[in-house]
């Protein structure tokens, strides 16, 4: 079974709630901070239960950064002290849920429930983006900018008054972005496009 991870800095808080998780059957590991998380956190398939307001970084930065990375890692945020634009914020991060201090240890363990069983779609998505950033590093900066311009409905002539190189040029660089990027049509193209 996939980990639940706690990051919270408040102690007693982070044992109960590990308390109340290996009650329910879970494994949880507790963090003080999300430093310490970031560490340690390579990407691996688990749920995140993530405090807003922390020493240090806070709970919104930590969700910011594992997107930057990619990491799709379902992540419930949990304030004692939560107001409107941070709801906002977290769900706009693509948080799964978003719980206020106290809560219903029911209510908390449907979240995780329904979380975990979402654990799967959301590291089938990871490896893709992981797997299509990769590629799209492979890429020169002249084939980045072709293959923008052709996800965006450009054609091979739009491309090259827009670059000021010859079509034929533009036939040479989208042959190899469709390559390197392992696409076999223009949808799939623009599919890992958008994922990035």
């Amino acid at each position: 079974m996939n980990p639940i991870l706690i990051v919270d800095d408040d102690a007693d808080f982070r044992e109960s709630l590990s308390w109340l998780l290996d009650s329910a059957g879970y494994s949880s590991q507790g963090y003080a901070s999300a430093e310490e998380f970031l560490e340690s956190y390579r990407g691996e398939p688990a749920c995140l239960l993530l405090d807003v307001r922390m020493t240090g970084m806070s709970g919104l930065e930590l969700q910011r950064q594992l997107l930057d990375k990619s990491y799709q890692i379902p992540v419930i945020l949990i304030t004692g002290h939560g107001d409107v634009p941070m709801a906002v914020a977290a769900m706009k991060n693509h948080a799964f849920d978003f719980i206020s201090k106290p809560f219903n240890d029911e209510s908390l363990l449907d979240i995780i429930a329904k979380a975990v069983a979402d654990i799967p779609r959301r590291f089938a998505l990871q490896g893709q983006q992981l797997e299509a950033r990769a590629n799209w590093e492979e890429l020169s900066k002249r084939e980045q900018q072709v293959a923008c311009l052709v996800a965006e409905g450009g054609s091979n002539k739009s491309v090259a008054e827009d670059l000021g190189i010859s079509v034929k040029t533009v036939e040479i660089h989208r042959s190899r972005v469709m390559k390197k990027m392992k696409a076999d049509s223009l949808a799939a193209l623009i599919q890992q496009i958008a994922m990035l």
